[in-house]
């Protein structure tokens, strides 16, 4: 038996930490002897266990591979893929990794022997967790001693054929690949059980505790081996056990070197490493509920080591620990993401917001003042059809005699345009903070952006439609059915105002017979006829003249809504809608839904300790 430490890893085999597997050209399987024998390099032989023979390699192309996730589990891993899909182009390539991560591990290890179950041992220095790891085994694999640190790389024994891959995931190369004696203790117990002995996580080597946090990431439960002086170590519990409180299913917790604790100091210990675990937030498996296993035991006599071993190989034989170890790694990621994925109350624009979006457009285009104008346009052509003649004489007259007064239009304000294009940003960004409220911090950025590329050229795009509008309005008429009949009463008035007065002038020069009042009143019928005719003209005009001003201010309204919802309301309503779909498929990701393999397996969700 020969141990790989620091010696050997300067002077002899390099370890290459996460690069072996990706050098690995063919896939290397245990080997086995048949005397119990452990190889010294990882040859072939008949009294090596870490050989690679070339028959191994074609049986373990003969065994199945593989398998697949329960429905829950599958359903989540879908949604999760499809979450990072639609979250490419809103969130950074950091936030996503961890998912992504998740992701890539679960088709890799879907890859791989669904029969096989890689279980970790893992402690501070000096714990006994390579002690354990050999009273396990039923042989001695990993070694043992004062000297620190004594694992320097990671060991792993697996007690059936079909492994290779796992352990190439791992990047264990072959001369650290064991197997137990043939026939030993727990061999068929264990059947599908790889184990894996890895370095001091609290090693002062950075390389050791580099490959700790590789490997625990990559397998599908771990053993945390704790002694009475470390149980409570800060660097154990802040570092791994709090971080990892969400995979208390695939985790095992032993309290090892009991035979060192007098009386019911072990008692103590173990309670008092109970309470540790539920301040770490990891649930502690009892009265048949999910959760962590508490166990103590001495690996040094072998006490509580035949219970550990019953427990594990039950474990082993559930088949569910990589779905479990995977559902926690998709808790895990959802946890994190749900920052950028949940909103706070309710989201989008509701009507509400809509219309006052379209009325502050209104505004800016001038609409109300667009309506009034057509309104006093209505007005002033009633005016000059149906006012007397000699009143639009006298205002053709004025025309006349001052050329170029009629064409005089009011100044427009020099501020107007940029007020008007100051009101349209303010109503953009307006919409967009109430569309963006309580979205998380990326979709609420992305919808501000919406907003604003929208916004670009809209003031230009409303001015047009204004001109257009201004433009089919003077092509309309504005008179009604009725003003030729005004028209004509005025025109009778008139010509009762001429008739008359040529009736008094034929009488004064003598033609006409002598008669004073009729002419008069034929005259003043006329004279008060017109001005009569024309107030009434004005009053009837009052309501289709509000009416056509109410018309141009709705149509300029319409069409300012119209442009906004285009260029705007719809971009705003896309991401919107897009935040709705990846919130959708957050909630399938972070549902409580778990892999048909999630329950607890037989002899888990129970606290078991043996004390002597």
């Amino acid at each position: 038996m020969t141990a790989i430490t620091d010696d050997e890893n300067e002077t002899g085999g390099r370890w290459d930490d996460g690069l072996i597997a990706r050098r690995v050209g063919q896939r290397n399987e245990d080997g086995t002897g048949h005397d119990g024998g452990t190889g010294h390099d990882g040859g072939t032989g008949q009294d090596g266990v870490g050989g690679e023979g070339e028959g191994d390699q074609i049986g373990d192309e003969q065994l199945p591979v593989g398998g697949t996730y329960g429905g829950p589990l599958r359903a989540r891993l879908s949604a999760l893929r499809e979450l990072l899909g639609l979250s490419q182009t809103r969130l950074d390539g950091k936030t996503l990794a961890e998912a992504g991560r998740v992701l890539d591990e679960a088709a890799a290890r879907q890859r791989l022997s669904s029969r096989h179950t890689v279980v970790a041992i893992a402690g501070a220095t000096g714990s006994g967790k390579s002690t354990l790891f050999n009273a396990l085994a039923g042989v001695r694999i990993a070694e043992t001693g004062l000297r620190r640190p004594t694992t320097s790389a990671p060991i792993a024994c697996t007690w059936s054929e079909g492994a290779a891959g796992l352990l190439d995931r791992l990047a264990i190369p072959g001369r650290l690949r064991r197997k137990p004696l043939a026939g030993g203790d727990g061999d068929e117990t264990l059947q599908g059980l790889v184990l894996v002995d890895l370095p001091d996580h609290d090693s002062a080597v950075v390389r050791h505790r580099e490959q700790v946090d590789r490997i625990l990431a990559l397998v599908d439960a771990v053993i945390w081996v704790v002694d009475p002086e470390k149980y409570a170590d800060a660097a154990l519990h802040e570092r791994y056990l709090r971080p990892l409180a969400g995979h208390a299913e695939i985790t095992f917790v032993v309290l090892n070197q009991i035979d060192r604790l007098p009386g019911e100091a072990a008692d103590q210990v173990l309670d008092d490493l109970r309470r540790l675990l539920d301040e770490d937030g990891m649930a502690v498996g009892e009265h048949g509920e999910p959760g962590a296993t508490v166990l103590a035991l001495s690996a040094l006599t072998g006490e509580g080591v035949g219970e550990l071993r019953e427990m594990v190989g039950a474990f082993v034989q559930d088949r569910g620990a990589a779905a479990r170890r995977l559902s926690a790694d998709v808790d895990a990621a959802a946890a994190k993401l749900r920052p950028v994925y949940v909103a706070d109350g309710r989201t989008g624009l509701d009507e509400r917001a809509r219309e006052d979006f379209s009325a502050r457009l209104a505004e800016a285009i001038g609409a109300t003042a667009a309506g009034e104008a057509a309104e006093r346009e209505w007005r002033r052509n009633a005016g000059r059809a149906c006012g007397t003649p000699w009143l639009r004489l006298w205002r053709w007259y004025e025309r006349k005699r001052m050329p170029g007064a009629a064409a005089v239009e009011p100044a427009v304000p020099v501020e107007e345009e940029p007020t008007a294009r100051q009101r349209v940003e303010q109503a953009v960004r307006t919409v967009a903070d109430e569309a963006a409220h309580g979205l998380p911090a990326p979709w609420s950025q992305a919808v501000r952006e919406a907003a604003v590329r929208g916004a670009q050229g809209l003031p230009e795009a409303l001015d047009e439609l204004a001109a257009r509008e201004a433009a089919e309005t003077k092509g309309r008429p504005l008179r009604p059915a009725w003003w030729p009949a005004a028209v004509l009463a005025q025109a009778s008035m008139t010509l009762l105002q001429i008739f008359g007065g040529l009736w008094l002038v034929g009488q004064i020069v003598g033609v006409l017979e002598p008669g004073l009042v009729p002419p008069v009143l034929v005259m003043l019928a006329g004279i008060v006829g017109g001005p009569l005719v024309e107030w009434a003209c004005a009053a009837a005009t009052k309501g289709p003249a509000r009416r056509y001003g109410q018309d141009a201010r709705r149509r300029l309204q319409e069409a300012a809504a119209g442009c906004g919802r285009a260029k705007v309301l719809d971009p705003v309503a896309a991401e919107l809608m897009r935040y709705r779909e990846v919130r959708e498929q957050y909630a399938t990701v972070s549902g409580s839904a778990r892999s048909a393999s999630s329950g607890p397996g037989p002899l888990r969700g129970r606290v078991r300790s043996r004390i002597g």
